[in-house]
């Protein structure tokens, strides 16, 4: 089934303009998601705003958008005031310069979109994508759409362009805000630890190996109560208690018990070089 379009937009590079539609990366389906029912009717119920100071529901006719400037003192703005403070001067994606993909730290992802070629914008679309590709070269650019601006990356994967959605630099704290605790890294520990890397090391990230567990388990219990069984709570596991433990023994144990799986997952490789290795001698 063929992704739809979110948005349409365009990409400005130099004196080029080229005209893409976004799509989601993500599928929205994913979540499962339950509704505020009143229990004694089985009606869903509607959320209501309430004034405390008049102790009244107040309807959406009466209510306007305010900024607290000082603690409980707002000043407030019309629908008109607000389109004039939210309208960006232009609205697209304009790239401001080109950086290594290297160099943009993941903590700055925040959610990543797909970017197709619109009408009569295929062949800009392939050359930029393409020269992101060979250069290995993110555009850094700022987009703004719908009365908000956002700073993005566009990288190039087997000829197409993703966008990723970046956190501005003040929106990520700093690691230097996280308290860390003093303590020696033991060479023998650590050979063992990269030991334990090494044996428990893939060449690629399969994404399809992992799934939603606890979303499966919903969808499995929701399925059972839509047929009339009564679902009762699983055992809820006791959270362990640090404990001070011998480091080197259980990085022993744990490595003792990767080296099997790890063997075991060499061995088609090896035959298959071996395979490779008789047909050429023949």
């Amino acid at each position: 089934m063929a992704a739809r379009a979110i948005a349409s937009t365009t990409i400005s590079f130099g004196l080029v303009t080229l005209p893409v539609k976004v799509y989601s990366a993500g599928q929205p389906s994913a979540q499962v998601s339950f509704n505020m029912i009143h229990e004694e009717c089985g009606s869903r119920v509607r959320r209501q705003y309430v004034c405390p100071k008049c102790d009244d529901v107040v309807e959406g006719d009466d209510i306007v958008k305010g900024y607290e400037f000082a603690k409980g003192q707002y000043v407030l703005f019309s629908p008109e005031e607000l389109a004039a403070i939210e309208t960006p001067k232009t609205e697209g994606i304009e790239i401001d310069e080109f950086v290594p993909v290297e160099q943009v730290d993941p903590v700055y992802f925040d959610r990543a979109y797909y970017l197709g070629p619109d009408k009569a914008g295929g062949r800009a679309y392939r050359l930029l994508a393409k020269a992101l590709q060979e250069t290995g070269r993110a555009a850094i650019a700022k987009y703004a759409t719908r009365g908000k601006a956002y700073v993005v990356m566009l990288i190039a994967r087997d000829g197409l362009i993703v966008m990723e959605q970046l956190h501005y630099a003040d929106e990520v704290r700093p690691v230097s805000e996280v308290p860390l605790e003093d303590g020696d890294v033991k060479k023998p520990e650590l050979e063992l630890a990269k030991q334990l890397v090494s044996a428990s090391s893939s060449e690629e990230f399969d994404a399809s190996k992992y799934h939603d567990e606890v979303r499966e388990q919903m969808l499995e219990m929701i399925q059972r109560k839509v047929e009339g069984e009564e679902i009762s709570a699983a055992p809820v596991a006791v959270e362990a208690q640090p404990q001070i433990i011998d480091l080197m023994a259980a990085l022993k144990a744990s490595l003792a018990e990767r080296k099997p799986a790890a063997r075991a997952a060499k061995k088609p490789a090896a035959r298959k070089k071996n395979a490779k290795k008789k047909a050429a001698s023949r």
